[in-house]
Formats: structure tokens, sequence, C-alpha cells
């Protein structure tokens, strides 16, 4: 019998108050494939100005709207991934070699293609976000930020993560509000460098 892994909860930065009842919350699901998240948004969904469906592919900044985001590097190092997860369907994947220090010549060796699939009702949405093991650093611990930046009908946007470090505003690239996330996998994914 496989256990459910428990979701994380994500938190509203208090410079950005949500003005809807929301819960956001992130699951992380290894696999032998690579690591399956699972963003879950529970509430006044309907009030939530998702982006019109749109062809599956790489897009530059989904942030400006709702949008889900997962920071991944080793604990030990100061590169690391981040990916942007639309529920339109497009994606974007950056690699940093430290602090919003953009790497395109990482990035243009190791492109990636997550898959991602859109789960609606009226009370929720689930973002499924598979990445392939070739878009995680091969480490068996590692810093996680899980975030979120939610878009409601009127253009207010409110910024979720797991901690926010920065009292003045969100930043979802200091690693002061990432987890690490020790041997979270069985059989943590192989990938080259």
């Amino acid at each position: 019998m496989t256990s459910v892994p428990p979701a994380l909860n994500l938190l509203c930065h208090p410079a950005t108050p949500c003005p809807l009842a929301l819960q956001v919350s992130a699951t992380l699901h290894w696999q032998a494939s690579g690591l399956l998240l699972r963003y879950r948004v529970s509430g006044q969904v309907a009030d939530i100005q998702l982006p019109p469906a749109a062809t599956p592919g790489a897009a530059d900044g989904l942030w400006q709207h709702t949008c889900m985001e997962a920071f991944v590097s080793p604990v030990w190092a100061a590169h690391y991934r981040e990916f942007n997860f639309s529920p339109s369907g497009q994606w974007a994947a950056y690699c940093f070699s430290a602090e919003r220090q953009r790497d395109t010549d990482t990035e243009a060796r190791r492109p990636i293609q997550p898959t991602l699939r859109m789960e609606h009702t009226s009370e929720q949405f689930d973002l499924w976000a598979a990445l392939p093991a070739t878009a995680l650093p091969p480490a068996s611990s590692l810093c996680l930020g899980l975030s979120a930046v939610i878009e409601t009908r009127d253009g207010h946007r409110s910024y979720w993560a797991l901690q926010h470090p920065r009292p003045d505003r969100p930043d979802f690239h200091h690693r002061g509000g990432w987890r690490e996330m020790p041997s979270v996998a069985p059989n943590p994914p192989t990938a080259t460098a």
C-alpha cells in the first residue's frame, strides 16, 4: 500500500492579501520518471482569472497571471531551476547560476518539456505538472520553493509560497522561502548535470 504524500500549504504574502477565501497547496509525487507536482486551489475559484487555453509550449511572462511555480536546487548549490506552469497549458523553464542570474547556456543544453494537466470544478482546480528526471538536479536532498500567483477577475494578484522571507514584498527566488526536502524520493532521479 502506498501512502499519499502530505499537502504543503502555501501562504499568501501579507503585502498582497487575497480578497478571495482560498486555500492553496502543493503535493510532491516522486516517480521513477521524475517529479509530479499537484497544485490545488480551493474555495472561491469562480472569481479567479484563469488564462485561456493555449497551445501547450514554452512561454515567458506567465507569472503576470495565474500560474504555479517551482524552484529546485541541490541543497549545497547556488544554481537552481525555475519552472512556471500556467493553467493555459503553457510553461516556462529557466536556469540560474545564482540568485536571479540567468544561465541561458545551460537552458540551451538542457531543454525540458513538462507535461501539464488541469482539473477544474466549481470549488477547486488542480494543476498537475510532470517534470522529467532530466530536469532535476541529481541529488538525494533538494531545496524546493513552491509558489503560486493568483489573479482575480478584477486584476488583483496575490502571491503564495511555502514561506515568505521578506516582509515588504514577495520574492520567490529568495532561498529563505524554500524548504529542504531530504530523501524525498525512494530512488532519487539520476539525471546528469
